[in-house]
This record gives C-alpha cells, structure tokens and sequence, in this order.
C-alpha cells in the first residue's frame, strides 16, 4: 500500500475552501480530474455521514463514481473521508485533508492513503487535475 500527497495554494479563504468539499454546488466547480462535468453530488456532510459524486471524463465519456464516509468534519481545519470507487471491489482507501490559511488564501494538503501501489499514479494524476480545476476556479468558490 502506498499514499499521494498533494500540496495547492487556493487563492480563496479556508472556510470557501472546505465548502468546495461538501457542498454539492461548489463540488460541481471542480470534481474530477479533467473537464469533464459532475452528474451528481450527494452529500450528508457529517461525521458517519456519506457522500457519493459521480462524474464523466471528457476525454473517452466514460463515467465514475466514488462514494465513503466523513470520518472526521472538522470546519474549516479537516476532512478525513473513506474512499471507493463505484466499479472496484477491494478495501476503502483514506482521503485526509487538511486546510490552512496563509497570506494567498488556504493551503490545501490532500493525502490519499491506502492505495494499492499499482493505482497510486492514477490517483495522482487525477487529483492534479482536479485541484488545477480548483484552483482556476477560485474565485467562484465565495
């Protein structure tokens, strides 16, 4: 097993920030990992609550989804979430993330762990893209 740390400065505050992770609207501005758009979001944003968003790929059309549970809601500081895709069979692996506020906005550290090694660079990839998105989309974040 194996993680992805992923480090971005969002030029919005840490309270929009945390926002773009459990609010279907703002997930809607950036989720997946090109620009493909999201079909769905469903969100209960509590600890034990789940979430499910399913989006498509531009690039082939394809669909995914990803589904879990809030482990840890902690706004606007932390967000710890099980992870599984729609389409895979296998444990869940960990999304924990954290938000800081720093002079350019919120410093965002995402580490995705639990992965299986065979997997973990297209986690990375995909998170990459999403937080391009994320960032380019700052400003409709508040």
């Amino acid at each position: 097993m194996t993680s992805v740390t992923i480090v971005r400065t969002i030029e919005a505050p840490p309270e929009a920030v945390f926002a773009a992770f459990v609010e279907p609207d703002k997930i809607a501005l950036w989720w997946g990992p090109d620009e493909g758009p999201v079909l769905s979001a469903e969100i209960d944003a509590r600890v034990g609550g789940r979430f499910h968003i399913r989006f498509r790929l531009a690039e082939d059309g394809s669909e995914q989804g990803s589904s879990g549970a809030f482990e840890v809601f902690d706004p606007p500081r932390r967000l710890v979430m099980s992870w599984a895709w729609d389409d895979e069979a296998g444990p869940d692996s960990r999304v924990d993330v954290t938000f800081r506020a720093v002079s350019a906005g919120t410093e965002v550290t995402l580490v995705h762990s639990r992965l299986d090694d065979a997997k973990s660079s297209g986690h990375e990839k995909g998170w990459n893209g999403a937080f391009d998105k994320l960032e380019s989309r700052a400003g409709e974040l508040t």
